[in-house]
This record gives C-alpha cells, sequence and structure tokens, in this order.
C-alpha cells in the first residue's frame, strides 16, 4: 500500500512536469522566442513538491535574473575566452546564490548563462527574450502547482492519525499485560521501533500538506505527530524499565490497571486533566504504602514510582499539544461549537 503510494505521487508529479514543460515549450515557440526549449527546462526545475516552495522560488529567480545579466555582462561581455569566462560566471553566481540561500536558482541562471555565452547578445531584445523564458517558466509551474489533491491526502493524514492512536494503545496494553504477570503476546520493541519510523513519515507528510495550503493552522498536523512521537519516547523509557524488574511487586498490579484506563484515552479529541488527577490519587496511594522490606523490592518499588512519573510525562505531552490549539482548531478538528469552546 505504501509503495502504490508513492507510485502514485511520483507519477501526479511526472505528469505535472511533462504538460507543464511542453506547455512552456509551446507558448515560447508560439511567441517566436529564441532558445524556447529552454523555457520546458525552466518548468521542470521549478516544479518542486510544493506550492510554498514553488512559490518562493519563482520568486527568487525573478531576483537573480538581473545578478545574472549583470554577471553574464562583466564577464562574458567582456572577456574574450569563453571557458574563462563562463568559469568565473558561475563561481561568482553559486558564491551569491549560496550566501543568500538561494541554491535552487543556479540551475536555471546557468541555462540563461549559456544563452549569453553563445550568443554574445545583450540587446534589450534579447534580454526581453531571456527574461520572457524565465517568466513562462515560473508561470507555468505556480499554475500546474495550484492543482493539488487536498482532501486525499487530508483523509491520509486522519486515517494514519488513527493508526497512529491504535498501535499506541496495543503497546500500552502490552506493557500492561507485562507488568500483571503475563506473557506479551507480540513484540513490543520491533512495533515501537516500526511506529517511529511510519510517525517519521507521517510528520513528513504533515509537512507536504502544510506548505500545499495558504492556512496557517494546518500546522495541526504536525503538531500532532510530533506529540505522538514525544510519547512513543516515553514508552520506551517505561518499557526499558519494566525489564529490570526481577520479580513484580504487589503495587505493579496498580499501575498496569491505570494503564489500561489510560489506553482508551489515547485518542485525538481528549484532553488528559481527569487522567492526571488520576494518576495524582495514585501517586498518594503509593505514598501510603507499606515501606519495602527488602533491597530487591525497595528498587522494584523504585523502578514503578519511576514509571508512574513516566506515564504522567506522557500525558503532560498530550495536556501541551491541546493548550496550543486556538479556538479556530478546536472548532475545525475537534468539532466543538463556539459555546462549548468559551
Amino acid at each position: 500500500m505504501k509503495r502504490k503510494k508513492e507510485w502514485k505521487k511520483i507519477l501526479m508529479r511526472a505528469a505535472k512536469i511533462a504538460v507543464g514543460s511542453s506547455a512552456a515549450i509551446y507558448i515560447a515557440q508560439h511567441l517566436a522566442l529564441e532558445n524556447a526549449a529552454s523555457a520546458g527546462t525552466i518548468t521542470l526545475l521549478t516544479l518542486v513538491t510544493t506550492k510554498w516552495e514553488t512559490l518562493k522560488l519563482s520568486l527568487f529567480r525573478l531576483i537573480t535574473f538581473a545578478l545574472s545579466v549583470f554577471l553574464a555582462a562583466v564577464t562574458i561581455g567582456f572577456l574574450e575566452s569563453e571557458w574563462i569566462a563562463y568559469g568565473i560566471y558561475i563561481f561568482v553566481l553559486i558564491s551569491v546564490c549560496h550566501s543568500l540561500g538561494w541554491q535552487a536558482t543556479v540551475s536555471v541562471n546557468s541555462v540563461i548563462g549559456i544563452h549569453f555565452l553563445t550568443s554574445k547578445d545583450f540587446s534589450t531584445a534579447f534580454l526581453l527574450n531571456e527574461f520572457l523564458l524565465v517568466l513562462i517558466g515560473i508561470t507555468i509551474a505556480v499554475i500546474l502547482n495550484l492543482f493539488y489533491d487536498y482532501s486525499h491526502q487530508k483523509n491520509g493524514l486522519v486515517k494514519s492519525m488513527r493508526d497512529t492512536e491504535k498501535r499506541l494503545q496495543m503497546i500500552l496494553g502490552g506493557l500492561a499485560a507485562y507488568l500483571s504477570g503475563k506473557e506479551m503476546q507480540h513484540d513490543i520493541w520491533s512495533e515501537m521501533r516500526q511506529l517511529e519510523q511510519d510517525l517519521m513519515e507521517y510528520i513528513r507528510e504533515a509537512c507536504e500538506y502544510q506548505d500545499n495550503t495558504f492556512r496557517s493552522h494546518e500546522v495541526y498536523y504536525i503538531d500532532y505527530f510530533e506529540m505522538r512521537l514525544n510519547q512513543l519516547g516515553i514508552l520506551h523509557n517505561l518499557h526499558s524499565e519494566s525489564k529490570k524488574i526481577r520479580q513484580m511487586p504487589r503495587q505493579a498490579e496498580i499501575i498496569a490497571y491505570y494503564i489500561l484506563h489510560m489506553m482508551d484515552y489515547v485518542v485525538e479529541v481528549n484532553s488528559p486533566e481527569a487522567q492526571l488527577e488520576k494518576l495524582d490519587r495514585i501517586f498518594a496511594r503509593m505514598k501510603k504504602e507499606q515501606l519495602p522490606q527488602t533491597r530487591e523490592e525497595f528498587e522494584a518499588r523504585a523502578v514503578l514510582y519511576h514509571m508512574l512519573m513516566d506515564l504522567e510525562e506522557f500525558l503532560i505531552y498530550k495536556k501541551r499539544f491541546v493548550e496550543k490549539l486556538d479556538k479556530k482548531q478546536l472548532k475545525r478538528y475537534w468539532k466543538l461549537d463556539k459555546a462549548s469552546i468559551n
């Protein structure tokens, strides 16, 4: 399924580039521009993954076009040796673009430099010709990137959220079983490692989705998956600590019961205040327990207490995520009405 999804994205992007490059060349030829094929190349080089990247890159290309014309005039326009002139042109161009953080503009400007090198024409008509090639290429790229399947990618992100919650619940269930003295039915370590890899991919997809929209609050999905990734890190620690206990004390069942209770609330629309309050009561109860009688029991109780602190941190990550949400996000993603928000 994942491979099919990747291939769909690759084919969609290939189709965009093919259509855009062909259209750019057609328009350039229709306007009788010299080096018309370069308009297609400029479209190809500008059609990147997201809308925001394409818009920024297009703006930078227009700005650096003026720089490339100036550099070409003072190098190619004055030096007789073509290879020395072009070498100096590229050296200065790359140095300036890298210093400004505009490395992606070098490819198109190198093409423009080749045109000046082969024509040695710095007339107003040729400058307009080159500018139109750049303008056509970036305009086609921007227009094509307006066509984007928002609903499909958004549905994919929501599906990934539900998948993440289900897998976190399974991991918590396995930890609770271990603390209860039962054998785990699955390999929690491998499940956590796989979920970690998947969460990194979900974050990348959420970033791509955000960069293809003009709504600032779409960062919600990025924050959500980063929160779950942090919670998974806590479960890594919790699992490692549980393995240190040689013999489970009676108090381990209290924590196991609490984890089973907490599992049901590992969902998107939940603020963990009630779970934190219940955890506080367990902390208070643990303090009232009879003191350990042996060194082994003391060490086991210390690990259990630390595990409770891990569970508290697990919930705090969700609490911070909820506290960052504004009214617009609560209404949009949690489907809360104005009265419940206020």
